[in-house]
């Protein structure tokens, strides 16, 4: 018998997600699965006609928790398109802020906060039973570390609101904040990014970024923390029938823009869009967090401008109107190099962003046709395949694993050192040097448990990269350049793309220029590509996986609640979706059936 759970809204961060699937009751198993995006928001219509500055601070209200990375999308773009970038003094600033707020601060927000009830004594004791008994009797690996004896132990510390991990999220976050804040003027809408720079007051530099040190030193004590934590739980999970849950695509296809530019290539790029798009590749690959496409488990590339010319966007179940089939005149056929968009196959240039218009349809959900605000944006590669892609921290981990990089030779390893760090209200394991690894998963795949572990170990990698920045900074300011920002231009035409990565993936921000007004602006959140929708328009790739990560994830979710089928709630599809970062739970609403609807409150 196929049961259809309904569970609307799973909250989350930038409106509401819904979930619809028909589950086999006998095995637990998907058979289908939808994910609505319930909300629209309009962001890309309303910003025509503006000055291009203006987009930095609007799109960065976007969202309340990551309202920063879409900022720094929308400057990036803003740099190319008005012929501006920093010096190298404001790159640091800007990679020093990033990485505190949106990044530091809301990893383990979702870890411990949002998602981390998912795991808790309270849920987990509940509807699964027996793992909770195991996780009583399970040692914890790294308690040296983090202070817990057992598995269990660690859940309960995940309780909502009373869990000694729960209760220490509230007072970390706020450090991450206050330490980007000092950069930022506030947060989550930053008031001093700029094109071309950034306008943080620097009359007293060097208390700034003290002020700055004391709050990532309490960090740095706080991500070993969390690794260890969040190792101990993901190997737990993997040993007890969670190895496979949740997975995404049998051979991944994940995309990162990277993270932390260097301040030196990045400062030169050049005074207008083309030169700025000519040498953006090389800037771009020398992230401290790699960038790159990953296609069927392979690095493909790594170039910035072959990405841009490979992501297209379809509305085919949707709530828009296609812009093509209105046809609608196109801004370019090419990059700024003249380099064909979507590789010259046919007219797919029309569904580049930079063509893109945004045309809303609101309509009736349709679950065989349109059902959700969310689009479909793929890759289109140089062999004319069409496929899905995930973006989110295991992405970023599992590219920067295959180069060279400050933390690894590209053999699929990465391996990062802590300093030491001392803090009163963690365990003295904390406060040594530690050396911290990661692996690609030896499943090859993205799964509902490696995700969580990728986030975590992510952590490490942001602290280390600010530390990185933090003392570039300090021996520019001490060799006297304290200089931060160029003058952008006013050009009468150009084209922006800005990409980087949000804690939960890629954002990418797409502009045109005409006459110093937006003439078109289109947005990638993480959350656009990873919930997009069924899309029939794959070429080369399985129809069925032929959507967003996490409905794959879905369908490759199995219940594992140890209760009769009337009674799930879809613990393990949540755990699934959550993993991406796209939401937090207050309460689920299961359609049992058509006539019959039960409201059950879970209390996390």
């Amino acid at each position: 018998m196929t049961r259809i759970m309904f569970i609307d809204p799973i909250t989350r961060i930038e409106g509401h997600l819904a979930l619809r699937a028909e589950v086999d009751e006998n095995t637990g198993k998907v058979k289908e699965a939808w994910t609505v995006a319930a909300m629209f928001r309009g962001f890309e219509v309303f910003l025509r006609g503006r000055a291009p500055p203006d987009a930095i601070h609007i799109t960065s209200r976007i969202c309340g928790v990551c309202g920063s990375s879409h900022a720094n999308a929308s400057k990036i773009a803003n740099d190319m398109a008005l012929g501006a970038v920093p010096e190298p003094l404001g790159v640091l600033l800007r990679n020093m802020a990033e990485g505190m707020t949106d990044h530091t601060y809301d990893h383990p927000l979702i870890l411990n906060m949002l998602g981390g009830p998912d795991y808790s004594e309270v849920i987990v004791s509940r509807l699964t039973p027996s793992i909770w008994d195991e996780a009583a009797k399970t040692k914890a690996e790294f308690s040296d570390i983090h202070g817990f004896s057992t598995i269990a132990d660690i859940m309960r510390g995940l309780n909502p609101l009373q869990g000694d991990i729960y209760v220490k999220t509230i007072k970390y976050q706020r450090i991450a904040r206050e330490a980007g804040v000092l950069i930022y003027g506030r947060h989550s809408h930053p008031s001093t990014l700029i094109p071309g720079g950034i306008s943080t007051d620097l009359t007293n530099a060097q208390y700034l970024l003290i002020e700055y040190a004391y709050r990532l030193a309490k960090l740095t004590a706080w991500a070993k923390y969390l690794v260890a934590v969040w190792n101990d739980l993901a190997n737990f999970f993997n040993e007890n029938g969670y190895l496979e849950q949740g997975k995404t695509y049998e051979s991944p296809i994940l995309l990162s823009a990277g993270l932390f530019d260097d301040p030196e290539l990045y400062s030169i790029m050049g005074e207008d869009y083309v030169e700025i798009y000519r040498n953006i590749d090389k800037a771009f690959e020398a992230r401290t967090i790699k960038p790159g496409l990953i296609i069927n488990g392979e690095l493909v590339t790594t170039k910035y401008t072959e990405i841009n010319r490979s992501i297209i966007e379809f509305v085919e179940s949707g709530f828009y109107d296609d812009w093509v089939e209105k046809n609608i005149e196109t801004f370019t056929e090419t990059d700024p190099l003249g380099e064909k968009l979507a590789w010259g196959y046919g007219d797919l240039y029309k569904w580049h962003p930079w063509n893109k218009i945004t045309l809303p349809k609101p309509q009736a959900i349709d679950w065989a046709s349109k059902y959700t605000w969310s689009t479909e944006p793929r890759i289109i590669w140089k062999d004319g395949k069409i496929l899905p892609f995930e973006v989110g921290p295991i992405a970023r981990l599992w590219i920067t694993s295959l180069q060279k990089s400050e933390f690894g030779q590209g053999n699929g390893t990465l391996r990062v050192t802590l300093p030491r760090s001392v803090v009163d209200d963690l365990p003295p394991g904390t406060h040594e040097e530690l050396e911290f690894e990661w692996k690609i998963p030896k499943i090859k795949a993205s799964t509902t448990i490696e995700r969580v572990r990728a986030r975590a170990f992510n952590i490490a990698l942001d602290i280390y990269s600010m530390w990185y920045s933090l003392l570039s900074a300090l021996e520019e300011i001490k060799s006297g350049r304290l200089k931060t920002s160029r003058p952008w231009k006013k050009p009468t035409f150009s084209l922006g793309a800005g990409l980087t990565e949000a804690p939960r993936g890629t954002v990418r921000h797409w502009m045109v220029v005409k006459n110093y007004k937006i003439a078109n602006y289109q947005i990638h959140a993480p959350t656009t590509n990873n919930a997009s929708p069924i899309n029939r328009k794959c070429k080369g790739y399985n129809e069925r996986y032929c959507r967003g990560p996490f409905e794959v994830s879905i369908l490759n979710s199995r219940i594992t609640e140890e209760v009769p089928p009337e009674e799930w709630k879809g613990l393990d599809f949540v755990r699934a979706i959550r993993s991406f970062d796209p939401c937090l739970a207050c309460a689920v609403h299961i359609q049992v059936s058509n006539r019959v609807i039960k409201r059950i409150l879970i209390p996390i």
